[in-house]
């Protein structure tokens, strides 16, 4: 440990004197690389620093124990010594955690892509609802949400599919735990009897991919444009500006038509494609290491039910953690950090243990 954190220091120092250096300023991109890196590492210093103190003055305070004989400063000497020690515990229990390498993508804007699954047109309806919660949710951060692509389904405000794209600093630390099957169990609007059913939304996180994270090839894309088109395929534009392309080598197939400019809309369909490329990517690297390991809260696999929403019982349950919340409400609100941070919690927990980290010498 004590390496793990001579090492951190150093680094900071190393990206502070590079900082410090004129010519970084010529090059913007590996100027916001170091700065990126150099801020990730603040915290993880500070507690560093403080660390170090602490053991100093723990080792000042055991010295004067035993030098010194008047009873009253005796006294406060143990008192002080106690109060330095439980820091000291509390600190060497962060540490191993700040020493966690942080998720690379973590900074950076999230593609949030959710489906109607079985449920008919009760499933479409919750569709709406989970875009609705994370629009409100994104706007809890004062995140700025677009709408990527929207295709309704049914006559009462239903949702197929939903693909919004979140412009935020952290969006994707925070959202990432959402992807997987969302079951909801409460008695539709339209059952006369009472019956609850239960229905199902698939959502996919995807981390913003940039242009160097993935090449693509001009030659790789079929590109097919078309008019717009509402509920019941009436259309609602003139013009052929709806984009649909196909990405030939993995098949991935990618539509925009919420924007009256072709432009615009192939623009959002690249994004979405270069998203999908590079979680295709993510989830070969999950599946490589999950036999080495079995991760408890994943963020790669689509078909695990990870939550399910009981009305009747006001109540959320995510599976992956064992953790019920009775406050339904105010999630479909928006409210989702209880149940964010704890999952953040346990990932932290197994990475910890997984890691084999212990405290500082």
């Amino acid at each position: 440990m004590e390496h793990a954190l001579d090492k951190a220091k150093a680094r900071y120092q190393e990206l502070t004197r590079l900082l410090e250096d004129p010519s970084i300023h010529s090059n913007p991109t590996e100027l916001r690389r170091v700065s990126k890196e150099r801020s990730a590492l603040e915290t993880l210093v500070t507690t560093i620093a403080r660390y170090e103190d602490v053991r100093g003055q723990i080792t000042g305070a055991e010295a004067m124990l035993k030098s010194e004989k008047d009873p009253e400063l005796l006294a406060m000497t143990h008192a002080e010594l106690e109060s330095l020690e439980a820091e000291r515990q509390r600190l060497e229990a962060e540490l191993p955690r700040l020493l966690l390498p942080p998720d690379p993508l973590d900074h950076r804007n999230v593609i949030v892509e959710i489906r109607a699954g079985v449920g008919g047109d009760e499933a479409g309806l919750f569709t709406a609802e989970m875009q609705r919660l994370y629009t409100k949710y994104a706007e809890r951060h004062a995140w700025k949400v677009e709408i990527m692509e929207l295709s309704a389904v049914g006559g009462m405000g239903g949702v197929k599919e939903a693909v919004l794209m979140i412009h935020g600093e952290g969006a994707y630390s925070r959202l990432k735990y959402e992807s997987g099957v969302h079951r909801v169990q409460r008695v539709p609007a339209t059952e006369a009897s009472g019956r609850i059913h239960t229905s199902a939304v698939t959502v996919a996180v995807l981390p913003e991919a940039e242009e160097l994270d993935i090449e693509i090839k001009p030659s790789d894309l079929q590109v097919d444009v078309f008019r717009s088109s509402g509920p019941g395929g009436q259309s609602v534009n003139t013009a052929d500006s709806a984009v649909r392309i196909r990405h030939l080598p993995s098949g991935i197939v990618v539509q925009c038509q919420d924007e009256r400019s072709q432009l615009k809309n192939k623009t959002k369909a690249l994004k979405v494609l270069r998203a999908r490329l590079l979680d295709l990517q993510r989830q070969e690297q999950e599946r490589k290491l999950a036999a080495a390991r079995k991760s408890q809260v994943s963020t790669g696999d689509r078909s695990a039910k990870i939550r399910t929403y009981n009305f009747p019982q006001g109540r959320v349950t995510d599976h992956r953690i064992g953790l019920t919340l009775y406050k339904l409400q105010d999630v479909m609100e928006g409210d989702l950090d209880e149940l964010v941070d704890a999952l953040f919690a346990a990932e932290q927990a197994e990475r910890l243990a997984a890691s084999g980290a212990g405290s500082p010498a």
